[in-house]
């Protein structure tokens, strides 16, 4: 903002009145008198001349109003251009989502959301967990939502969903019979994994490490990025897997996929994360409580 003796000054300087600059300005005449003294003893010159109930500027009284008509102008022109910016970020929020999420159960709410909030455009981003806290300690994104760990403390964090990981096998495979599967079971079947950083990956190792397993004693015989290629492989009967249940909709009706629970089952949270300083523009304060409002609404329907 420009300094208040210089718009004091224009002020005056255009209505050569004390009087008419301070009820323009909403400040007592004394108030504009003090202001533009101050002025002139920073620059060591008069600016106006003073006589009797008249003010006229001085030769340096009209270079300065030059000036300061410029920078008031100016001022001004970057006030509308950040504005204009702000406006254009406002409308903008970047979401990052890791692959299960961003593919199955986000679409849904970023669908409802711009119903109700249509000016805001919304830019989605898909990767694996890792990926997602990367672009948000990068200020790339303004919020990711992901299902592994979180481990970067200077984070903020909210769970907003209990997703459940199942036991995938094509419908004639041997488990497919199974009510529930014990986690030893799988160790010897063809299995088909999520890359590493998946978010997916990491809680099924740390699942296996509760009962004296890790991932390298999965039969691991191939790996992918993405939940529909491991479907499509193993609905061709050529492995299993532990996906979550989030994305097997689409294939339980159709019958080409069994989900089976586990005896000891693997519960993970769905997760808001953002930077915890990061600058709060309504769009994503706005969708932060809607995205809450939506699992809360729809965790009372399923469980009615």
């Amino acid at each position: 903002m420009p300094d208040r003796r210089l718009q004091v000054f224009a002020t005056v300087a255009k209505l050569l009145s004390f009087t008419k600059a301070a009820e323009v300005l909403h400040m007592t005449q004394p108030a504009v008198t003090f202001q533009i003294r101050q002025m002139e003893e920073q620059l060591n010159t008069r600016l106006f001349d003073r006589t009797h109930n008249r003010i006229t500027l001085t030769e340096t009284g009209v270079t300065v109003k030059v000036y300061a008509d410029r920078i008031l102008k100016l001022y001004k022109e970057m006030d509308a251009e950040i504005r204009n910016q702000i406006s254009d970020m406002q409308s903008l929020l970047i979401i990052g989502a890791s692959t299960t999420i961003g593919e199955y159960f986000l679409p849904n709410i970023i669908g409802d959301f711009q119903k109700q909030f249509p000016d805001v455009v919304v830019r989605l981003i898909v990767t694996n967990t890792n990926g997602v806290i990367d672009l948000i300690e990068e200020n790339e994104i303004d919020i990711g939502i992901v299902e592994g760990p979180i481990t970067n403390k200077t984070l903020t964090t909210k769970p907003i969903w209990d997703d459940e990981l199942v036991l995938a096998c094509s419908i004639g495979h041997d488990l497919s019979q199974h009510k529930t599967i014990n986690i030893a079971e799988i160790l010897n079947y063809p299995y088909i994994s999520r890359e590493e950083g998946s978010g997916t990956r990491e809680v099924i190792n740390e699942h296996l490490k509760q009962f004296g397993y890790d991932m390298d004693q999965l039969n691991i015989i191939m790996e992918f990025g993405s939940p529909e290629s491991i479907k499509n492989v193993v609905a061709a009967g050529l492995g299993i897997t532990i996906i979550s249940v989030a994305t097997m909709e689409k294939e339980l009706a159709l019958g080409t996929l069994r989900a089976i629970p586990l005896d000891n089952p693997i519960h993970r949270p769905f997760t808001i994360v953002h930077q915890r300083q990061h600058f709060r523009m309504w769009s994503m304060g706005e969708f932060l409580k809607f995205a809450l409002e939506y699992c809360q609404t729809k965790r009372i329907s399923k469980q009615a």
